[in-house]
This record gives structure tokens, sequence and C-alpha cells, in this order.
């Protein structure tokens, strides 16, 4: 795995872009599961082919995703080691802050 330094920030910018849509989200929510070809998740979001293709060529720009071809179809999975990249990037903030605790109303 790449140390947080080395990774371009502009993979680190398209990770968090690419979660910032809400049909992005339910693409990986079914991806936690199982690989899924874009019929399966075509069917699954009720969406069609062509505008899934567009989230789907988001996530794996962002490298949240990754293919793999088998005949014809194009199967879907998740790029786990990327969610650690963006995962760690988040603890850097924690890491120099001071956690404030919840106040209770």
């Amino acid at each position: 795995m790449q140390k947080l330094s080395t990774v371009p920030s502009t993979l680190i910018v398209a990770g968090f872009h690419a979660l910032s849509e809400p049909l992005r989200l339910q693409v990986l929510d079914l991806l936690r599961e199982q690989e899924l070809c874009v019929c399966d998740l075509c069917e699954a979001l009720e969406v069609t082919q062509s505008k899934l293709s567009f989230h789907l060529k988001a996530l794996k720009e962002a490298n949240l995703v990754r293919t793999r071809q088998s005949g014809r179809w194009i199967y879907y999975s998740l790029n786990l080691v990327q969610f650690v990249v963006l995962e760690q990037y988040l603890a850097e903030f924690r890491r120099f802050s001071p956690i404030v605790p919840a106040i209770n109303c």
C-alpha cells in the first residue's frame, strides 16, 4: 500500500468527489456483498445502463472499484485499498486535533 504522502492529491479529491453522489454510494453498498456486472447493478438500482456507466466511470477513475472482464461482461468489485487511503487521509485530521466531546442538550 502507498504511503499517504505519496498518494496524488488528485486521487484523494476524486475519491471524495465520487463518494458525494447518492447513486454511487448505492453502487458501493451493492458491491459490499459481491462483485456484480452492469446488468445486475442496473436492475438492482432501476437505472439505465447509460446513466450507470457515467457513475461507474467516476468510481473507476477514483480507484474505488475494480473491473474484471469475463467474456463480454465486465464485473465490478470494491477496491478496498483505496478506501483505506481515504480513511487514512481523514485519520490525519484526528491525529492532530483534539476530539471534542459531544455537548448534551
